[in-house]
């Protein structure tokens, strides 16, 4: 079996890593864009080579797969369908894993099927570590349900949200707004706490208030997804906005929650191990503009 990614970032490598194993005879590829970035492309290559993943000079390289799986950032999911696009044919399958609107799905679904090629909406439930293509996906399309299983018998937890494109995804889109926006508010109010010199105060009432998110560990964790992972989230959140203004509601709320995560990125923070510590380490790069 061919397998392709277009892109070859966390979610990809995650998803090659567990699959491989399930695979014994099945051939691996990728293209990605910062193989034509000559200060990042060593980092790429050396990703793809410890894999066994053979990269491609370009998207045409992949167009032969069976399952090409799209895992771009969400600001770029169409521009990665649409240079992929021309060279694709009957016989292939382009799985857009990316997290974006069902505008857009249903936007890259219509330019593959011009093609003769299959589209498949499949929309990431949960971090894909430790569990890499064993995290929970939901699968949306004509096509679903026929490979419903298929998926399964190479151990996807994969389940059918519906016929139409972009039914997965706004599942996603949709539960995206609690997730990342806990996210802003807990770093945000932490934040403000430390600012205003009652740190130990809030935490303590919160964790009196709220005591099933437990409080010894929930904090640093939002601290290091946010920081590590702000850049990406931020996309998926503008892509949330997106989302929420075509069903006539507040697409602003997901726009400041992307304006908290890209912050929280750009302050270059690596969490401390200490929960105060990250703190003030992060209200300190916020206040300097950085």
């Amino acid at each position: 079996m061919r397998i392709a990614f277009l892109g070859f970032g966390e979610a990809a490598r995650a998803f090659h890593d567990s699959l491989a194993p399930k695979l014994e005879n099945g051939e691996f590829r990728a293209y990605d864009l910062l193989l034509d970035d000559a200060e990042k492309a060593g980092e790429m290559q050396v990703a793809m080579a410890s894999r066994g993943v053979r990269p491609e000079a370009s998207p045409a390289g992949l167009a032969d797969a069976e399952w090409i799986f799209s895992a771009v950032t969400a600001d770029q999911s169409l521009i990665a369908a649409q240079s992929i696009a021309p060279h694709l044919g009957q016989g292939a399958l382009l799985i857009d894993i990316n997290s974006v609107s069902p505008g857009r799905k249903r936007e890259t679904a219509a330019l593959v099927n011009e093609t003769g090629a299959d589209y498949l909406d499949m929309a990431v439930m949960a971090p894909v570590h430790p569990k890499g293509h064993a995290t929970p996906v939901l699968i949306a399309g004509k096509n679903a349900a026929e490979l419903l299983e298929r998926f399964r018998d190479l151990g996807f937890s994969a389940d059918v949200a519906g016929e139409a494109v972009g039914s997965a995804t706004a599942i996603k889109m949709v539960r995206s707004v609690f997730v990342k926006g806990l996210e802003a508010i807990t770093v945000e109010a932490l934040l403000a706490a430390e600012a205003s010199d009652c740190f130990e105060e809030i935490l303590s009432s919160l964790s009196q208030s709220f005591p099933g998110l437990d409080w010894s560990k929930f904090p640093d964790y939002q601290f290091e997804r946010t920081t590590r992972h702000g850049r990406r989230r931020a996309a998926e959140m503008r892509e949330s906005g997106v989302t929420l203004d075509a069903l006539g509601l507040n697409g602003g709320l997901a726009r400041e929650i992307a304006a908290v995560q890209d912050e929280m990125a750009a302050s270059g923070v690596k969490p401390a191990g200490d929960l105060r510590e990250t703190v003030a380490r992060v209200l300190s790069a916020r206040r300097q503009g950085k």
